[in-house]
């Protein structure tokens, strides 16, 4: 019997998802989510934990099946055509859930023997190959630092060669020079077209990808290019530096203009919405010689701090 083909015209948008939902009880993890990635892209996921991510990232490879909703991944229907997804799709867990007991190569063949793959040593020797993990192939899987760890759960996740990469924050305790790499190796995946959906909780990590989401209590937030998602909010601000920045933000938290105030290593960001206003109010603390004042950006950061507050806000108001 033939593998079932993608419909006719599914070709740009490798996952096209709309008004999905799902419920564990009395709590609604995801809330009509609606997300579209395209072939080839590079798309970051973002949020606080138990934001509904990982939730979001089984139902797109067929592991939950939505309450509500609809959509295709890899042209294939998210309630009906399950299988055909995990036949093309790598999905990567938050936790090491490889055999610590076994070497790197068992762990990979014995991945292999579940796909079925009859090549599965030509299969499992690239993949270590690919990897850098050719040398390492004998060592115990539990012997590993976690920037091997994630390079072996990598490895696992491209022997079917999958057009499609769902990582759920593969980053996370691993050392900075690890994840640099780890972030290399998935441009180098897009560049020949696997897409790549990717969590994450590293502000550096999500300038990295091409295209991004914020997703908060269940709820898409934001989506775009992070330039996009910047520029959207729409936010001015200013940073400080001096001595009692504790003080001096409990202070400038009662200007009427002042939306946010983070701190960033020694200095705070002051975050508004209007350039005028905020000048205004802020004009006493910028003339006294004491602190240092210079107009920024907001970036990033600013902008997921001022989102996640803002619908806060919105949520307690409706409680109300």
């Amino acid at each position: 019997m033939s593998a079932a083909r993608p419909p006719e015209g599914a070709a740009d948008f490798v996952i096209d998802v709309r008004g999905l939902n799902k419920h564990f009880g009395k709590h609604h993890v995801v809330r009509d989510l609606a997300l579209t990635v395209r072939r080839g892209e590079i798309f970051g996921f973002l949020g606080p934990n138990g934001s509904g991510k990982t939730t979001t990232i089984r139902m797109l490879c067929g592991l939950l099946t939505p309450d509500s909703g609809e959509g295709t991944c890899l042209g294939f229907d998210i309630k009906t055509q399950s299988w055909e997804i995990k036949r093309r799709a790598g999905y990567m867990t938050q936790r090491f859930s490889f055999w610590e007991d076994l070497t790197i190569r068992e762990n990979l063949t014995f991945v292999a023997r579940m796909y079925g793959m009859p090549d599965r040593i030509a299969r499992v020797d690239a993949a270590l190959d690919r990897l850098g993990l050719l040398e390492r192939g004998d060592q115990l899987a539990g012997t590993l630092s976690g920037g091997w760890k994630q390079r072996l759960a990598l490895a696992a996740c491209l022997l079917h060669d999958p057009e499609l990469l769902l990582l759920d924050e593969p980053t996370a305790g691993v050392d900075p020079e690890a994840r640099r790499e780890f972030w290399e190796e998935l441009h180098a995946f897009a560049a020949t077209g696997i897409t790549v959906l990717v969590s994450t909780h590293y502000m550096d990590e999500a300038e990295r990808c091409h295209k991004l989401a914020y997703i908060l209590e269940g709820r898409l937030l934001a989506q775009g290019t992070a330039a996009e998602v910047v520029a959207r909010q729409a936010l001015v601000g200013w940073a400080v530096g001096g001595p009692d920045l504790a003080a001096l933000a409990g202070e400038l938290r009662q200007l009427p203009s002042v939306e946010q105030i983070a701190a960033f290593g020694d200095r705070l960001h002051v975050v508004g919405r209007e350039q005028d206003r905020l000048d205004a109010d802020l004009a006493p603390w910028r003339a006294d010689a004491r602190y240092r004042w210079e107009r920024v950006e907001p970036g990033l950061e600013d902008v997921f701090i001022h989102l996640m507050r803002t619908a806060k806000h919105d949520t307690d108001n409706d409680a109300r």
